[in-house]
């Protein structure tokens, strides 16, 4: 089995900061890409940033200049410092990776189970 385990959202006023984390954990042979994707309410999740394995991040209009995805392919844990936070980033943050597990050759997508970001105004 594989679990993706985020953690650090919470409640920021506009302006502020946060830093989200995301391990991945199991039987784990290696990871691809790794990312960040949010769904406000009523809205359809969309990405945030990803990082692959080796190679260059990418992100979301809205996300650059103001928020980093970084990993440490060690933990098998990814980053997202966002910076300048505004009320229209208040969403569910949601973890993705692309991973294989020890024995098989497929690779497989997971998804953590969210974390709220909530920024008042």
């Amino acid at each position: 089995q594989v679990q993706l385990v985020e953690s650090g959202g919470g409640l920021v006023q506009a302006g502020g900061s946060l830093r989200l984390s995301c391990a991945a954990s199991g039987s784990i042979s290696s990871i691809n890409v790794m990312g960040w994707y949010r769904q406000a309410p009523g809205k359809q999740r969309e990405l945030v940033a990803t990082i692959p394995s080796g190679g260059t991040t990418n992100y979301a209009d809205f996300a650059k200049g103001r928020f980093t995805i970084s990993r440490d392919n060690a933990k098998n844990t990814v980053y997202l410092q966002m910076n300048t936070l505004k009320p229209e980033d208040t969403a569910v943050y949601y973890c993705n990776a692309v991973i294989r597990r020890i024995g098989y050759s497929a690779m497989y997508n997971y998804w953590g189970q969210g974390t709220q970001v909530t920024v008042s105004s």
